[in-house]
């Protein structure tokens, strides 16, 4: 992406908001009287309010075709920082620039007149983000297909389900030839068919276009952002790529929900300069195991070159585990080599105890090169053979299943040791890019993964004079 300054579309440069907050009502009127009188009188100036800095110092520039991705706790500033962004609030200190039409879903219902039809809280958004009332009519009937709500589009918003609200919201700033689009969590109240439509969209949109996108779903951030920016208590705490922000907010926020009772003893440092998942050929103290140019049928699978990243990956623990060996072998062979889609393997992973643990669980989760999981598996389901396990003891988990066909690209396995259950525990060990591979292959495959199916025919009949003829081709 080129970074001169004509792409940038938005320029933040040494934002801050500071709200002013009063703890009683009366306290504004005194605050705009007394003041001038202490000034005029040359007494000292007493504040009736406290200052409340939602957002200081926060300085990025966004690139025309970007996404990015912006997480944090709530109350962190990410919905301030959208509203300085689009111009509905004024910052106290610093500048915003931008290029072009910006277009945005920020609190559900926000720019929506509540006793208005949804027909005409279309032409009054449309009006708001600078279309014509000619330009609203040529668009109307794009805008009520996408909504996709009825008859209800005659009717008073205030009569709408939040679901229905938002779709209508959405359905408007996607019609409104937007050079930069910013989307709040409101997507979160749709249903799954809509949120999906949405999401074809964005990813349509964000082809030639800016996105600005806020969510709790790190998973959502890494699979559609370029980039990420967390923000901790108004504060910009790390910019870079998606899927490393992602991974560091991940593991902060574990720490805030172990409390001190389960500090972290080690947190393994993440390298500024590590290469992302789509370098894995050159990545640096991963050592490829085998390589094999597919060919014929085998092409078409596609061939895996592994990776043994254990040594060089990012992860934290507690101290009271450690994976020691993270092996994915295919069925029949003794070392680690070229494995194809739909091969039987066996996923093997090695835990030294360094306490004694109750209820231990020993799990793993694929992911593509945008951090999307697309399997997972864990040992809760045998951890009542035994409620718990001693100190000096190794705990070997062995998962084995037949590998899904995966597209051209890079991959990673990320796996864990953890104490409890799946809905409730303590992760004390875990590695991120534990093993990283490779997929080659000649198929121009659909999806995310492909099944390893034992066989597809196509069978052709036809109709003559004294019989009936068939042909069945199988491969």
């Amino acid at each position: 992406m080129s970074t001169n300054q004509q792409s940038i579309a938005v320029r933040a440069n040494g934002l801050s908001k500071c709200h002013l907050i009063y703890e009683r009502p009366e306290n504004r009127l005194k605050q705009m009287v007394i003041p001038r009188l202490q000034r005029l009188l040359r007494l000292p100036i007493y504040q009736y309010y406290r200052e409340f800095w939602a957002l200081q110092d926060i300085s990025v520039d966004i690139y025309r075709g970007e996404t990015l991705g912006i997480i944090g706790r709530n109350g962190a500033g990410k919905s301030t920082l959208l509203q300085l962004l689009c111009g509905t609030l004024c910052p106290t200190t610093g500048s915003i620039s931008t290029k072009g039409r910006i277009a945005a879903l920020l609190e559900l219902g926000s720019g929506f007149n509540s006793e208005f039809t949804g027909r005409e809280n279309v032409y009054l958004n449309g009006t708001v983000l600078g279309l014509s009332r000619g330009e609203i009519d040529n668009r109307f009937s794009a805008i009520e297909q996408f909504a996709d709500i009825g008859d209800f589009i005659d009717q008073p918003v205030k009569t709408y389900s939040s679901g229905m609200l938002v779709r209508l919201a959405f359905a408007v700033i996607a019609n409104v030839d937007a050079d930069i689009l910013v989307i709040d969590e409101a997507l979160a109240v749709g249903d799954a068919i809509f949120t999906q439509k949405c999401m074809r969209f964005l990813r349509s949109f964000k082809e030639s276009n800016t996105l600005i996108f806020v969510s709790h779903d790190t998973h959502s951030v890494m699979s559609l952002c370029d980039r990420a920016l967390w923000l901790d208590k108004g504060r910009m705490r790390m910019l870079g790529v998606a899927k490393e922000v992602a991974e560091a907010y991940m593991e902060y926020s574990l720490q805030e929900i172990y409390g001190e009772s389960v500090a972290l003893a080690s947190l393994i440092p993440r390298s500024q300069t590590s290469p992302a998942p789509a370098d894995l050929i050159d990545t640096k103290g991963s050592q490829p195991l085998s390589f094999a140019q597919p060919q014929g049928q085998a092409a078409e699978v596609g061939e895996i070159t592994l990776f043994d990243n254990l040594d060089s990956s990012n992860g934290w623990q507690t101290g009271s585990a450690r994976i020691t060996s993270v092996q994915l072998r295919a069925e029949g062979r003794a070392t680690q080599a070229a494995l194809r889609g739909g091969d039987s393997v066996t996923l093997s992973v090695e835990v030294e105890l360094l306490t004694s643990l109750s209820s231990p669980i020993v799990g793993f989760l694929v992911r593509d090169r945008l951090g999307q999981t697309l399997f997972a598996e864990n040992t809760f389901d045998q951890t009542s053979e035994f409620e718990s396990a001693i100190a000096g003891e190794t705990l070997t988990a062995a998962f084995e299943f037949l590998l899904p066909i995966l597209p051209s690209g890079s991959y990673s396995v990320t796996v864990a040791i953890a104490e409890g259950t799946p809905s409730s525990n303590v992760q004390h060990h875990w590695i991120h890019d534990a093993i990283l591979f490779n997929v080659v292959t000649t198929k121009p495959w659909l999806g995310l993964m492909g099944i390893p199916f034992r066989s597809i025919s196509l069978t052709r009949s036809t109709n003559s004079v004294g019989g009936h003829d068939a042909q069945k081709l199988t491969r």
